[in-house]
């Protein structure tokens, strides 16, 4: 963090450093997607003028209309310095149990408010469309938890992983073989090996996949070894709830049901990037920006605290 300070604390330095990062093959209009075939042209910025063009602006000879590397992107709009969404990317990207507003904020020097909403934009970054992502294929561990504060209904939450591969978390409304079926169709290939505990709703949606094995955790059945070499075991979907609910207890508190897929999100995409570097990291976060847009309204329809 301190040498990313040092080196792009200037906005300038940061707003090239973003342009480098999402148009890694040269500068591409948001508006038509002209990515040179008609020339784009960097516009003269005239410090002082009140007619002056701020730096960073392009203009697009295809579709006439100018631009900056934040349109079309979640940062689109946003009155923070992109030296900041630079710190608070790399923050919550590289934060393995991830951080709370209230730290984002002291660290980063903007309002609480400020800091709750740039989570938001940069977790709705980190979300995927669904059929931007593969199937799930080989061995799959499936599992469930319940997550919500003492007392009041709880909210599942279903965790797919292939061992050593990507993760997928559904927020479901019960625990049952319809909706449980309906996340295994969405993610998981039907030549996938399924891992799953012994609950009841897996049975009859899993006979349509190549394989379904149980372990009984009520009998203290933690993993079931095979001839082959390999086991049966859910060990890694619970190693994923493990952390995702150390950041609930140590950094967000609690998480209200119509802000949980944003946080889901944030912490199956930092599984999917485990073995990037913290830059790798920054670089694929920022080509998931380009037509996300998050309003505060939208993140403000129920109270959440962080």
């Amino acid at each position: 963090m301190v040498q990313l300070t040092e080196a792009y604390g200037d906005e300038g330095r940061a707003r090239r450093l973003l342009e480098r990062l999402r148009w890694p093959s040269g500068v591409i209009c948001p508006h038509c997607q002209n990515a040179g075939e008609k020339r784009i042209s960097p516009l003269a910025a005239r410090a002082g003028s009140p007619h002056g063009v701020r730096p960073g602006v392009y203009f697009c000879g295809a579709c006439r209309r100018q631009f900056t590397v934040t349109v079309g992107t979640i940062l689109e709009g946003s009155h923070v310095p992109i030296a900041k969404w630079l710190l608070a990317l790399f923050l919550l990207g590289s934060a393995k149990k991830s951080l709370s507003a209230n730290q984002l904020h002291r660290m980063i020097g903007v309002s609480y408010k400020t800091a709750w909403f740039m989570c938001h934009r940069l977790r709705w970054a980190m979300t995927p469309p669904p059929a931007a992502l593969p199937k799930l294929t080989g061995t799959v561990e499936v599992d469930e938890t319940f997550v919500g504060p003492k007392g009041r209904p709880k909210t599942p939450v279903v965790a797919l992983l292939e061992r050593q591969g990507l993760a997928r978390v559904k927020i479901i409304a019960t625990v049952s073989q319809h909706n449980l079926g309906a996340a295994l169709a969405e993610c998981v290939s039907p030549e996938a090996i399924v891992n799953t505990d012994e609950h009841p709703g897996y049975k009859n949606p899993l006979k349509a996949w190549q394989a379904h094995r149980t372990v009984n955790h009520s009998r203290g059945e933690y993993q079931k070894p095979h001839p082959d070499g390999s086991r049966t075991s859910t060990n890694t979907a619970e190693s994923f709830f493990a952390l995702f609910k150390r950041a609930i207890v140590g950094a967000w508190h609690h998480i209200s049901r119509e802000h949980l897929p944003r946080y889901a999100s944030e912490f199956a995409f930092r599984w999917n990037t485990r073995h990037a570097s913290e830059g790798e990291r920054i670089e694929k976060i920022v080509q998931c920006f380009a037509g996300k847009r998050l309003t505060y309204r939208q993140t403000t329809q129920t109270s959440c605290v962080c």
